[in-house]
């Protein structure tokens, strides 16, 4: 509307000061130290307001639209493409994908205004409650985070499934594998695939889940880990292991919209893609790029496929078979010596099938059976028929059923 002017606080002041430079209450080197601008810098404001009178103090280029700015067209582009493909994606994520895919570098805050303008809402993230921070650890491989993210990650073109996660505490590296479920054996196998890739780490930190703690004994997962020397420590509630609760957040809108993109719809699949490039392109965004201490383990010494497995114990019987999963085995003569009957023996089953039996850490040979094994040692007697114990018991058989009848009868 003509007749208005809008001014800001500091070009108000301004005005004030030069009104007083022009009623001679203050002097020019007075002014510009107020200001805190040149001499000549105050000369040139006092003549404009001279010449356009207080319109003069505003800057030339309120209300107009910067030099470097985005065309509306432009825009347009950027918002259709938005609505097209991304509409479920915040603007950090969109960004991102504009320069990967499309070759547009935009700023994403300078996308969320975009956004906001044409009045669409990204989500917001809720309010939580503040908790203290805990340091992260100094060194590479002190403490690792495991975690199991159950999500519908495949956006129903595939099986519900579950993602491990493995993060590092100091860096934030990740491992991260998919699995059926958190089961025993997805777990374990993730570990090993992490300890292969950067060694044995000191610490690991997981909840109560029942993979990971057994009151009053060791779950498999936790006994692998007793015989690797990595502390286990339990987190008594989601908030303590924040890290990789956060990155599973992170993973669960980022990971689900690459899974998309790639129109991947089953473990396999997506197991391979996160192993050729979504782990490595993730770590590069996410992870602190910093030279901290790497203090990971090395690996030689241990027989990872022994570790990694299903171990029960069970006791040799006086014929020296064992009993396993409603079948029974024979154990063998060998170079190993065979236990005594009532010892127990350690049975190991490997995820590739196999299975290993020991006992005092040496392996013995055995042979599945097929059915229950025969007493040995016994022989079997079969009364005759004209036997006086079959006899008597004809005898007393038929003497109660006499005086069945006689009571029946009265």
């Amino acid at each position: 509307m003509k007749g208005i002017l809008t001014m800001s606080l500091r070009e108000l002041d301004r005005l004030k000061i030069v009104a007083q430079v022009e009623s001679n209450k203050l002097t020019i080197s007075e002014a510009a130290e107020l200001l805190k601008i040149s001499e000549r810098q105050t000369f040139r404001i006092i003549k404009k307001i001279k010449t356009e009178g207080s319109k003069g103090i505003i800057h030339k280029l309120r209300g107009r639209k910067s030099n470097r700015g985005y065309s509306e067209e432009f825009k347009k582009k950027i918002i259709g493409l938005y609505r097209k493909q991304y509409e479920d994606y915040g603007p950090t994520l969109f960004s991102e994908m504009l320069i990967k895919y499309h070759k547009l570098s935009i700023p994403h805050e300078t996308v969320r205004l975009w956004l906001r303008d044409n009045a669409i809402t990204t989500s917001i993230r809720k309010k939580r409650p503040h908790r203290k921070k805990r340091e992260r650890r100094s060194c590479f491989g002190e403490l690792l985070q495991f975690d199991g993210s159950h999500h519908d990650w495949f956006e129903g073109r595939g099986a519900e499934c579950c993602l491990l996660n493995c993060v590092d505490d100091a860096t934030g590296t990740e491992y991260i594998k998919f699995g059926i479920s958190e089961n025993t054996q997805d777990a374990m196998l993730t570990m090993w695939e992490y300890i292969n890739k950067y060694g044995i780490p000191r610490s690991i930190y997981t909840d109560y889940g029942s993979v990971y703690y057994a009151e009053g004994t060791l779950t498999d997962f936790g006994r692998a880990m007793k015989q690797l020397n990595i502390e286990t420590i339990f987190a008594n509630s989601p908030q303590a292991k924040g890290r990789v609760e956060r990155s599973n957040r992170t993973l669960q809108d980022r990971l689900v919209k690459a899974l998309r993109r790639e129109g991947i719809s089953n473990i396999a699949a997506a197991n391979k893609y996160l192993q050729k490039s979504f782990i490595a392109e993730y770590n590069e965004r996410f992870a602190v790029n910093e030279n901290l201490t790497d203090v990971h383990r090395a690996t030689e010494g241990y027989n990872l496929q022994e570790i990694f497995c299903y171990k029960t114990e069970r006791q040799v019987r006086n014929d020296f078979t064992i009993n396993l999963a409603g079948g029974y085995i024979q154990l063998l003569n060998g170079q190993s010596p065979l236990p005594r009957p009532k010892q127990n023996v350690t049975v190991s089953k490997w995820f590739d099938g196999q299975m290993h039996i020991y006992f005092n850490d040496q392996e013995l040979d055995y042979k599945k059976l097929k059915g229950k094994p025969g007493k040995k040692g016994y022989k079997l007697h079969t009364v005759p028929k004209d036997h006086p114990w079959r006899k008597m018991n004809q005898k007393i058989s038929d003497d109660k059923q006499r005086n069945y009848f006689r009571a029946a009868l009265g």
